[in-house]
């Protein structure tokens, strides 16, 4: 089995290109490197390319015939809600466009298993505690929409051609599995505040006038490793011949807010992490958490860890890295 991972140098597929690794998979990863790290990838062979490039359909094609690859897992995207809102067409053109590439080739190369990286940002802020499956496609910011297009086009290739597809939506991912494959990119909430109290400063709160019991977003926190099984459990469910469902939410279906969060970060640390409060950020919903109920009930998937082991495994990984913060 060849297992092609498009952003597998990057923090959530290099867990999946190391779980294929050690059950014995083969693993192609291509990637751009432009957040992803080579070093990660253990020996897995890299291919750096852009998805969303003009000539990436024939370079995937050739890829995935030369290694005969089976199936592949697509992380590879842009991912920032504050820059999509502001970048609109360029999303689109990465996110999309890198789907449609990615595809076509897999098409040409006679490939049908695609797991296929979406995200909670498709449900937008739905009026409920829990969301589940059947509510998304309400996205409100250019990001979220790439995820629903991307979802669209899987479905629309299994009518075409007979792809076997899913896509996995999950909501807030931290943690490591392994110290030296903690977040290495400034971009999720965790790093966010381990960067800013490395260089001294206070965590940043954009908006504690949300409608939540603290005032501040509250998201679904899933560790990373519990997520990259999940992409494992969904590969394996595309061996089946009958697949009833074709996108799950991976969660724990329980919210955590941003300042429970920044607080247990404070614990994990013993740092103070008193935050600055800065305004709203455009097209952050103030609550997202999603039932894990379908997945665990399908593929037999549930999350194990909780936010103190969440944390206390990212705060080990920043400690293992360049940044280590002295006390």
């Amino acid at each position: 089995m060849t297992t092609l991972v498009t952003g597998g140098a990057g923090y959530i597929g290099a867990h999946v290109v190391r779980l294929l690794q050690q059950r014995g998979e083969d693993v192609v990863v291509v990637d751009d490197l432009s957040t992803g790290d080579a070093s990660r990838i253990g020996g897995a062979t890299l291919v750096e390319l852009d998805l969303a490039a003009c000539d990436a359909v024939d370079a995937l094609t050739g890829v995935m015939t030369k290694h005969g690859v089976d199936a592949v897992v697509h992380f590879a995207a842009r991912k920032q809600v504050g820059e999509s809102v502001a970048r609109p067409a360029w999303y689109y053109q990465q996110n999309v466009g890198g789907m449609a590439n990615l595809l076509t080739a897999m098409e040409n190369a006679g490939v049908d298993r695609l797991v296929f990286s979406s995200s909670a940002a498709t449900y937008g802020q739905p009026d409920v505690e829990l969301v589940d499956e059947k509510m998304a496609g309400h996205a409100i910011n250019p990001y979220g929409e790439t995820k629903v297009v991307g979802e669209w086009l899987g479905r629309a290739a299994g009518v075409a051609w007979g792809l076997r597809f899913v896509a996995l939506r999950y909501f807030n991912v931290a943690g490591a599995g392994w110290p030296e494959l903690g977040d290495p990119a400034v971009l999720n909430l965790v790093p966010m505040v381990l960067d800013r109290l490395e260089r001294g400063e206070r965590p940043k709160i954009f908006g504690d006038d949300y409608p939540t019991p603290d005032g501040t977003c509250i998201r679904d926190y899933i560790h990373v490793l519990d997520l990259a099984k999940a992409h494992l459990a969904a590969l394996d469910y595309l061996d089946h011949d009958e697949r009833h469902h074709d996108a799950f939410n991976v969660g724990t279906g329980t919210g955590s807010s941003v300042r429970e969060v920044i607080d247990e970060i404070g614990r994990a640390s013993g740092i103070d992490t008193t935050p600055d409060i800065e305004p709203r950020r455009p097209g952050d919903p103030a609550l997202l958490v999603g039932s894990p109920v379908l997945i665990e009930r399908t593929l037999g998937w549930k999350a194990e860890a909780g936010l103190p082991e969440i944390i206390s495994s990212a705060w080990e990984a920043w400690q293992a890295g360049p940044r280590r913060i002295d006390d």
